[in-house]
């Protein structure tokens, strides 16, 4: 008798811990109106089927939305050799470049964060919906990203980069400083998933600059692949570059 009575009561206890994660995540998904939340789960596709693969001018057009440079980044800018690039020695793309990655992308939405991870350089962001603060210790490659749901979106502003001198993008030789600050607001449009990202950065531009993008649905049974940087052959490479200095 006392055995069953035990085996009832384990049962009951583990189906309320199996059930627990569902009514979090009812309780925290709001069911409609301002704070609506998008379903912005599954793998999407930034590939060429999605959007032009990016360029020197691409999704940073001159003329158009190409950043206003103050007197500090220009003189970056013409110093910069390609050679000295990080991602020769396996460094990962950070904010806005990344979002921008002719690759996949999968997003998880939990009840107090949503996850992005980027199948370039096998990268993930946490954007915590929970109201935390970063600390003098969250400075990184992707900074500390806090974000809401407002409006059917998802709004990001991401803060504590660290120094990149290719942190603009991956072209352009545009550095950025640990004041840059990213802003993204993610709907979906129809079937596609959609992303303004903005960025701020008084240390280099006069003014923020922004681009608008979109993800398409991963065909089906596709999944991310491993992304596998090699240091000794990406610093080989360097020698197929025509010096700028000797």
């Amino acid at each position: 008798m006392k055995r069953a009575i035990a085996c009832t009561i384990l049962a009951l206890s583990l189906g309320a811990a199996a059930a627990r994660p569902a009514a979090l995540q009812q309780a925290a998904a709001p069911t409609g109106g301002r704070d609506a939340m998008p379903d912005l789960s599954g793998l999407w596709d930034g590939g060429a089927r999605a959007r032009p693969v990016n360029s020197d001018a691409v999704p940073w057009v001159k003329g158009k939305n190409f950043p206003e440079l103050n007197e500090r980044a220009l003189a970056y800018v013409k110093i910069f050799d390609e050679a000295i690039s990080p991602k020769y020695d396996c460094q990962p793309s950070s904010s806005p470049a990344i979002q921008y990655d002719p690759y996949m992308m999968d997003v998880t939405q939990w009840p107090d964060r949503v996850l992005f991870r980027y199948e370039k350089d096998d990268q993930l962001r946490t954007v915590w919906l929970d109201g935390r603060k970063p600390t003098p210790l969250d400075f990184g490659l992707q900074g500390f990203s806090v974000g809401r749901y407002e409006n059917g979106a998802l709004l990001v502003e991401t803060t504590n980069f660290v120094f990149d001198i290719t942190g603009f993008d991956d072209y352009n030789g545009i550095p950025s400083s640990s004041q840059k600050k990213v802003t993204e607001r993610y709907w979906r449009d129809g079937e596609d998933l959609r992303v303004t990202v903005t960025v701020a950065d008084p240390m280099f531009l006069r003014k923020p600059a922004s681009y608008t993008t979109r993800w398409i649905r991963a065909r089906p049974g596709l999944k991310l692949s491993a992304f596998e940087c090699d240091p000794e052959a990406a610093r080989a490479s360097i020698k197929f570059l025509p010096p700028k200095y000797k």
